[in-house]
């Protein structure tokens, strides 16, 4: 079983009413729209309800959110700062369809569903702790400074969908919109059913920019999750890193099925465990 540590990893009416001080009339009529008036008023207010119970001010209380957008959406904002992502400049696109390619102002791909050959690119994306190729501090280090610069990043493009032939679920998390890397990404996974957004097994994070050194690795983790029922279960989810001046496809899909593959076998050596714990009882 591959265990990898969890990292830690948006702004001169005082004149005006001097004058109208020097008229009454008129300075009662300046008054009756002067914010510090309306203030006044909103105190007496609650002063004249200041004996009833605590529980009816709070009845009817006005609280005012910022209005959602493309590129703004509190739920998926929520998710991606559980994958430890935080749009700071308030515009991340979920794309799961071609319809969120148009929205976040990304041409369609070529063609749908895309096959990609990334065999070549396999023997780049080493598992950390693995091989002496990449530690897991190491990766944990370049993790937490991916994260970071996807959080300042102006824009986060975030496709998501199964990978091939699997119900194993992707999303990537990029700034890069080099080539059509992003449409690519999102005609080569497979449409999920439509559903809020919620963690998958396996987080891509892939920066780009002309100042970003060329890394590629991936690690797999153990963690527990609770079933409707309300118990817990151990499963195992994956994280991919790739970093670059221009990240490939490739190299993301070699990372996503690598990934995959080590899901499948940890989910193979739990259930034989699980088979012979049984057995023995």
């Amino acid at each position: 079983m591959k265990l990898l540590r969890a990292a830690t990893l948006c702004r001169g009416q005082s004149s005006k009413l001097l004058a109208a001080s020097s008229r009454p009339a008129l300075a009662a009529a300046c008054c009756s729209n002067n914010p510090s008036r309306r203030l006044f008023s909103a105190a007496a207010a609650a002063a004249a309800t200041s004996n009833l119970p605590p529980s009816i001010p709070r009845v009817g209380a006005a609280t005012a959110f910022p209005d959602e957008y493309p590129g703004q959406n509190y739920i998926f904002n929520w998710c991606l700062n559980a994958d430890g992502v935080t749009p700071l400049k308030k515009c991340a696109f979920r794309i799961t369809k071609p319809l969120d390619l148009k929205v976040a102002g990304l041409a369609l791909p070529k063609s749908s569903p895309l096959k990609v050959n990334a065999k070549g690119d396999r023997s780049k994306v080493p598992e950390a702790g693995m091989t002496d190729a990449l530690s897991f501090d190491t990766f944990d280090e370049v993790m937490q400074q991916t994260k970071d610069s996807l959080s300042l990043s102006d824009a986060l493009y975030c496709p998501e969908g199964h990978a091939p032939s699997t119900k194993f679920g992707v999303r990537v998390i990029t700034n890069s919109t080099e080539g059509a890397l992003v449409s690519d990404l999102m005609a080569y996974l497979e449409r999920m059913p439509k559903r809020d957004p919620t963690s998958q097994s396996v987080t891509c994070y892939v920066l780009g920019g002309p100042a970003c050194e060329e890394f590629a690795g991936y690690a797999i983790e153990e963690v527990e999750e609770q079933k409707e029922d309300g118990s817990r279960e151990a499963v195992s989810v994956a994280t991919v890193v790739i970093t670059g001046e221009k990240p490939s496809l490739k190299r993301i899909v070699a990372g996503i099925e690598l990934s995959v593959e080590g899901l499948e076998a940890d989910a193979v050596e739990r259930a034989e465990k699980k088979a012979e714990e049984e057995k023995g009882e």
